[in-house]
């Protein structure tokens, strides 16, 4: 069912992403193909051995407003760029973007041929022209699909990431799946189950005490209250097929299955180790951190489920169901 959900949601996101870009393209957003006319003031001209100018692009917010539409530039343009020549006469502006460069330009500068760098062609500068500000004529290199190219992006950073995080649990998972192994082989798990059969048996009167579902619920649950979830789902697995051997009407959950679902659900936790995996293989300086919170977290939860499903089991409308059922 997941698998189900998340498609749509990538669906979802394209034909978002798509129906925004068809919007920009045909409102010509940035611009495209449009020249604009600019004033560059120069802070150092060319030299014979340079053939560069240095300066900067200025603009009145109203001016920037007028070219790319209301609300574009909330104060006035000074944007710092380069313009260059080549062999053949033809010159290019190069804007890096910086604090000062306008939302829309930043924006373009992201999805650019060079990322950070927005490139025009221009009309070249008079080397003899008098003063420092020169009108400048230039086309700003075209900008689409700017959405969907966030969306790949986006899907392919984090399934890189995914993967990064999947390497990082190997090692977490493989210790303590080998130390659940172990305990089982040793007969702990045979210990820790007698040793909680009074709480068992409160919470779950209908299972017989020495019946298998309470072993594999006890390694579910212990595995949960150490953030094993991974290796907890196996036992969980078998503890409502264990379970499903009690039930007298299949198909309809019993009190037991109810109350370790609500356990499962809370989440009980004591040492979030998946969740600390997680945060170190994503760099957190203090991975550890959740712990109390954590607990606190799962505690109230699962102490809000029990109390739940017992409440919801004396209600009459639920007796009266599983008195039909044992009859």
């Amino acid at each position: 069912m997941l698998n189900y959900i998340w498609i749509s949601l990538i669906i979802l996101g394209i034909l978002v992403a798509a129906g925004s870009d068809a919007a920009d393209e045909l409102g010509n957003t940035y611009r495209n193909g449009i020249s604009l006319e600019v004033r560059f003031v120069v802070a150092k001209r060319p030299s014979p051995l340079r053939s560069a100018w240095e300066g900067t692009i200025v603009l009145s917010a109203a001016e920037f407003n007028s070219l790319y539409g209301p609300g574009s530039a909330d104060s006035a343009v000074n944007q710092p760029a380069m313009v260059s020549v080549d062999a053949s006469g033809r010159s290019t502006v190069t804007m890096t973007a910086g604090s000062g460069t306008p939302r829309l330009w930043a924006e373009m500068a992201k999805h650019a041929a060079d990322p950070g760098r927005l490139a025009a062609t221009a009309a070249p500068l008079n080397p003899e022209a008098e003063g420092n500000a020169l009108p400048l004529r230039m086309v700003v290199e075209p900008i689409r699909f700017v959405r969907l190219k966030a969306v790949t992006a986006a899907a392919l950073d984090y399934a890189a990431a995914a993967v990064n995080i999947s390497i990082g649990l190997i090692g977490v998972m493989a210790l303590w799946l080998g130390v659940m192994k172990v305990a089982g082989e040793a007969g702990l798990l045979g210990i820790i189950t007698r040793a909680l059969t009074p709480l068992t048996r409160r919470l779950f009167p209908d299972i017989p005490p020495d019946h298998p579902a309470l072993a594999s619920m006890i390694m579910n649950i212990a595995a949960n209250m150490l953030g094993l979830n991974n290796a907890a789902t196996p036992m969980g697995l078998k503890a409502m097929e264990e379970l499903n051997r009690l039930n007298p009407r299949l198909g309809t959950a019993t009190n037991a299955m109810v109350t370790f679902l609500a356990i499962n659900t809370g989440g009980l936790v004591l040492i979030p180790a998946t969740a600390i995996a997680v945060r170190a293989a994503a760099g957190s300086a203090n991975p550890g951190i959740i712990i109390g919170t954590s607990i606190i977290g799962s505690g109230c939860a699962t102490i809000a489920g029990v109390a739940a499903s017992r409440l919801l089991q004396r209600l009459p409308r639920y007796r009266r169901q599983v008195e039909a059922d044992h009859d």
